[in-house]
């Protein structure tokens, strides 16, 4: 296995079919992570963007 096949593996893992998914993912994790700093209750924001992610992307696919 190569480096290159090991990358594009993670890849295809992480980003999948829909880039801005994954955005959305990493931008809730890191607004988590500064509201947690903050001293603020923030688990309920990354399964909020989670829902309202996939509810954008199937609405995107339905409407193709």
């Amino acid at each position: 296995m190569s480096l290159k096949g090991f990358a594009l593996f993670w890849y295809d893992f992480v980003i999948g079919d829909d880039w801005r998914i994954a955005a959305a993912v990493v931008a809730a994790l890191l607004a988590t992570a500064a509201l947690v700093h903050g001293n603020i209750a923030a688990w309920w924001l990354l399964p909020l963007v989670v829902i309202a992610f996939l509810g954008i992307s199937l609405w995107q696919v339905a409407t193709k």
